[in-house]
């Protein structure tokens, strides 16, 4: 009698095993390809129709992830080092400031007076802001404004529900020789906006100890500086068709004046259009932007 064959069946065991391997090939590639298109979406994401519309999403989203999980934003100076950071840059608590806030780039940048003209101190990414490139037009609208605005100590708020915030003064005469309407938009901490720029809180303690020292240092106001994008010649003539083309033309005008001469340009509204005019050695911005025209020799 045969001896019966008491092993086990064949199984597709191996079979299994190399499908499984091939599926965490595929898994692996898929999750490499999508972070390598995610790491290079703000290259790539502004070339597609409506490039911009979708690069600003993903920065919010971005920025709301770390922002969640306490991580710092892209590109932060290190904050610890405010002391050693002033030394290496010539400059003191207390000297005169200016801002400057690109919404595409979503940077704020913060710039300091040494030996009577401006330097760029540092770059903060901001966190969040609301609304899409152009300017504030109504209240509710929910939209980040551009422009130059002044802003003084009666417009800090220590005790602010946003950690700390200071008014950015909209509107302004130009946005009232226009017909602008909104209030309280600020710049703040907590990183949540619905018309305003906000940082996260450690990024917001360093700014408002520059900007309170610089005023209770003897600067009456410092200027800020508003912009859609960096206004290169270039991105401009992206821009030539969008409805607001002219108004960023005329912001591009203070812009220039300020990156030639490293001082903040003398701001002025006459009827409904910015004016702009170099400014002097050693000025701090600190003159109140009033709606008023030149004045015009009369005919004798």
């Amino acid at each position: 009698m045969h001896e019966r064959d008491v092993s086990q069946p064949k199984t597709s065991e191996p079979r299994r095993s190399h499908a499984g391997k091939i599926f965490l090939i595929f898994a692996v590639c898929s999750i490499a390809i999508a972070g390598l298109a995610l790491a290079f979406a703000p290259i790539w994401l502004p070339r597609l129709p409506g490039g911009d519309k979708a690069l600003i999403r993903y920065e919010r989203s971005q920025r709301l992830f770390r922002a969640q999980f306490g991580l710092d934003m892209p590109g932060q100076p290190d904050l610890t080092r405010l002391s050693q950071r002033l030394a290496e840059n010539g400059v003191r608590e207390g000297s005169p400031v200016l801002i400057r806030i690109f919404k595409r780039e979503f940077e704020l940048e913060l710039w300091m007076q040494r030996d009577g003209v401006f330097h760029r101190f540092a770059i903060y990414p901001i966190c969040r802001w609301s609304g899409r490139l152009g300017p504030k037009l109504q209240q509710g609208d929910l939209q980040a404004p551009e422009g130059f605005y002044t802003v003084d100590a009666s417009a800090l708020n220590p005790n602010s529900a946003w950690h700390r915030s200071f008014n950015l003064g909209f509107p302004n005469a130009f946005d009232q020789a226009n017909g602008r309407t909104g209030s309280l938009i600020m710049v703040h901490g907590g990183c949540a906006s619905v018309g305003c720029f906000a940082m996260t809180n450690d990024q917001i303690d360093e700014i408002w100890r520059l900007v309170t020292t610089a005023l209770a240092g003897g600067q009456k106001r410092f200027q800020v500086q508003v912009y859609p994008f960096r206004m290169s010649d270039e991105r401009l003539a992206d821009y030539a068709n969008n409805p607001y083309a002219t108004f960023w033309k005329t912001l591009k005008a203070g812009n220039d004046l300020f990156e030639k001469s490293l001082l903040p340009p003398k701001v002025t509204v006459c009827q409904t259009r910015y004016r702009f005019e170099p400014g002097d050695k050693g000025t701090t911005g600190d003159n109140p932007i009033e709606n008023r025209c030149p004045a015009v020799n009369a005919k004798s």
